[in-house]
């Protein structure tokens, strides 16, 4: 049994969870999010706990009933409060801004990067080079961070590309000249 999935969910007094057989919506100031819910688990809802039950006891109930709870977790506080991930590009020449609804990176290529930023997340460019992404889905928010990642990693020599701020960059000796 899963540790996790047993554990109530407290809805704060600002979050509006409505329930019904096959998804969940949670509204915050924040915004929307909607789940659906796998027809193993049951999710019981009263005036402001949330719980997880298993409704079947197979094996895709048990590795669904962690899963779901934190999936909920991290709905009502992405509604409360957005999910952020900062990151920062180091490299001479590198640099980033926001033109309405694109963000558009040089970094080192011979034309700029650009990506669609997409509606419920918000890009910000601090200093031409550090950039908060935020937005009330966690999951957008990871996989928009490692696309823009993905466009220049981090090299292990200079520690040249872009990276997470509380990243750590392992780096390699490079070549020893003749002696």
């Amino acid at each position: 049994m899963s540790r996790i999935g047993k554990l109530p969910i407290t809805v704060p007094k600002n979050v509006k969870v409505t329930l019904n057989e096959t998804e969940i919506e949670v509204n915050g100031p924040e915004g929307t999010l909607i789940q659906k819910i796998p027809k193993e688990i049951k999710v019981v809802f009263d005036t402001s706990i949330i719980k997880i039950e298993k409704s079947e006891n197979t094996r895709s109930a048990r590795q669904k009933y962690g899963l779901i709870r934190s999936l909920i977790k991290n709905m009502i506080i992405g509604v409360t409060e957005k999910f952020e991930k900062k990151l920062q590009m180091i490299g001479v020449g590198y640099r980033a801004q926001v033109q309405g609804e694109e963000l558009i990176l040089n970094v080192g290529y011979s034309h700029p990067v650009l990506f669609t930023i997409p509606k419920d997340i918000e890009i910000k460019v601090e200093a031409n080079t550090n950039l908060i992404i935020k937005g009330s889905n966690k999951e957008t928010v990871g996989v928009l961070a490692a696309k823009i990642r993905a466009t220049r990693p981090p090299e292990p020599y200079k520690g040249k590309g872009i990276r997470y701020v509380d990243e750590i960059i392992l780096r390699k000796a490079g070549k020893s000249g003749k002696k």
